[in-house]
């Protein structure tokens, strides 16, 4: 192992998992993230209260890296995420929800990619599978650098595929909102660094039916705005701007950066 290598693999992970309902594919989240072939990370996974039997099942592994947060009551992704973040220690930032996978290499190979460059922030492509595992044929890619201004206008990136370098980024916390609180966060990573694309498929995105992000198209224009109105504090008029943006962005990123394979 080279020097730059080692140094490399010495840098822990903190990896953000919320979990909520998740009791037939946590297991398989787990799993895949201790079959990382980089292993100085923490896994903080955040109970929200689904009392479905998720919790027992993330308490069977005797990993000392996983660490498990309780809410009090059920509050939502974007609190279980400031909780995971708060308490996190590594210098480098992740996300799995807890009911995608990753492929065995992606901490490594990702963590070697952004410091061989000197980036602070990144994202890769990524598969969808259905609730079973099988793969839909589905490839989500995006821009290879992502600047304020276009994450602003579309969010480009998978959560599950994100990493950032804590120590430039900052400690992050975000407004509670329902949904797009995984794009709130990016909003706030990308004024501290640009964001750079590892072209490779290193994570699965599971897709499953009645998902918090389904919904319809009036409520996902009310969701984009408190998203650009609330956690960003813009006003009414440019909130409304960003959120026309992200309408228009939106169809030309499926059509660019979603494939058939």
């Amino acid at each position: 192992m080279s020097d730059k290598k080692r140094e490399s693999m010495d840098k822990k992970v903190s990896i953000i998992m919320p979990l909520y309902k998740d009791k037939n594919f946590v297991a398989n989240s787990i799993q895949s993230v201790l079959d990382q072939t980089y292993k100085n990370w923490e896994l903080l996974v955040i109970d929200d209260k689904g009392e479905d039997g998720s919790v027992s099942i993330v308490e069977s592994f005797c990993d000392e890296r996983i660490k498990l947060f309780h809410n009090d009551k059920n509050s939502g992704a974007a609190v279980s995420r400031n909780i995971g973040l708060k308490n996190a220690t590594g210098k480098w930032i992740a996300f799995l929800d807890a009911d995608d996978l990753w492929v065995p290499t992606k901490l490594e190979e990702q963590i070697l990619f952004m410091e061989e460059n000197g980036y602070n922030f990144s994202y890769t492509k990524y598969q969808w599978i259905n609730e079973e595992g099988s793969l839909l044929n589905k490839e989500i890619s995006g821009p290879k650098r992502i600047t304020r201004r276009m994450m602003f206008n579309s969010c480009y990136v998978g959560c599950l595929t994100v990493m950032y370098n804590r120590e430039i980024v900052g400690d992050i916390q975000i407004r509670d909102i329902k949904k797009r609180n995984d794009y709130a966060l990016w909003l706030k990573a990308i004024k501290k660094a640009d964001c750079y694309l590892l072209d490779k498929n290193l994570a699965f995105y599971r897709k499953c039916k009645n998902s918090i992000s389904s919904g319809s198209k009036i409520k996902l224009i009310k969701y984009h705005y408190e998203l650009f109105n609330k956690n960003e504090g813009l006003n009414p008029i440019v909130a409304l701007w960003y959120t026309c943006m992200n309408l228009i962005y939106g169809v030309f990123r499926k059509l660019k950066y979603t494939k058939e394979i």
